[in-house]
């Protein structure tokens, strides 16, 4: 049993029945602990709980009602140019896996309003949070995209590999989509072998898919990587992240390394990269970023302030950090 989005205008009684049943379903609270908590009968926890079953609450994911940061949500969005902006509610106390689960059910339910079955979807492959988010999805009853195209190398150790193909290939399967995959890494040794990839037909053929796409979903990055990309033989070595950072680096989207202005750091690194072109991406209507939490924020700025994202997913605490810096 889990959450979704819920429809009707926002009052107390779905505030408490929101409450409630995010505190029931996601966290694992017993009914008299929530009735402790909030000072109510744990006869009217199990109602509260059956009510959000009933009017629709309760389902599959997690959001807070609609309207609820409807005012922040549209200073972001005048802030940094986004065509929109998505806040979802994370308790103060939670940790990162409960921070991800979180945007990840926001970017859940985003998508599920949001898609209209002509897509063709460029999606990040090594983003934790992108995982999280194909995790709480329910297939669609109709087809909801005609493609899903990775747009970074998944190709990495073996240890690592399912993460990059699970994305993808769990996506295209929820969307009713055919998945396209990278068969390259997404970092290589140097120049000469990126290009002689690239030229390969499989490569190619990336390459026009790559130029087709309406919209893409993608983590934001920071330069540390995640424990996941770490392993994966796709990350940049240690030596490598401190010239990053010496270049003024905070973040990156598919390995495009960025500074906290948006301007890219282009280089030697930059051209060892598989994985879409910048110009290509940047020609994409919708580009959905997806991240939040603290370790994130610079890196969620950078991306904002470049213009790499039209559609920012991100947790309240890091949407009013933003709101703050602009």
């Amino acid at each position: 049993m889990s959450l979704t989005r819920y429809t009707r205008p926002v009052d107390g009684q779905v505030r408490l029945l929101t409450k409630v049943a995010r505190m029931y379903h996601e966290r694992g609270v017993r009914q008299a602990d929530i009735a402790s908590a909030l000072n109510i009968s744990q006869a009217k926890v199990s109602r509260l709980l059956k009510r959000a079953e009933s009017v629709g609450i309760v389902r599959t994911i997690v959001t807070v009602a609609p309207g609820v940061y409807a005012e922040l949500e549209e200073q972001l969005e005048d802030a940094y140019g986004l065509a929109e902006a998505v806040i979802v509610d994370v308790d103060t106390d939670a940790d990162e896996a409960e921070l991800l689960a979180s945007i990840g059910a926001g970017a859940a339910a985003y998508l599920e309003a949001t898609l209209s079955g002509g897509d063709r979807i460029g999606v990040s492959s090594w983003s934790q949070t992108i995982l999280a988010m194909v995790d709480r999805m329910r297939p669609f009853t109709v087809r909801g995209a005609t493609e899903v195209v990775q747009l970074l190398g998944g190709v990495g150790a073996p240890e690592a590999q399912s993460h990059s193909n699970r994305i993808l290939g769990e996506l295209a399967r929820m969307l009713g989509a055919e998945p396209v995959y990278v068969q390259a890494p997404g970092v290589v040794a140097d120049p000469a072998i990126r290009d002689s990839l690239l030229r390969d037909p499989s490569m190619q053929e990336v390459t026009r898919h790559w130029s087709e796409l309406t919209m893409a979903i993608m983590g934001i990055g920071s330069i540390e990587p995640s424990d996941v990309l770490a392993t994966s033989g796709n990350a940049f070595a240690a030596e490598e992240r401190e010239g990053l950072l010496a270049q003024g680096a905070v973040g990156d989207i598919c390995h495009r390394i960025f500074r906290a202005d948006g301007t890219l750091v282009r280089g030697e690194l930059d051209d060892r990269i598989i994985a879409i072109p910048v110009e290509n991406l940047m020609s994409i209507p919708r580009r959905v970023g997806i991240a939040g939490g603290a370790r994130k924020l610079e890196a969620i700025h950078g991306a904002l302030a470049g213009g790499l994202v039209t559609t920012l997913v991100t947790d309240l605490r890091s949407a009013e950090a933003l709101a703050a810096r602009s």
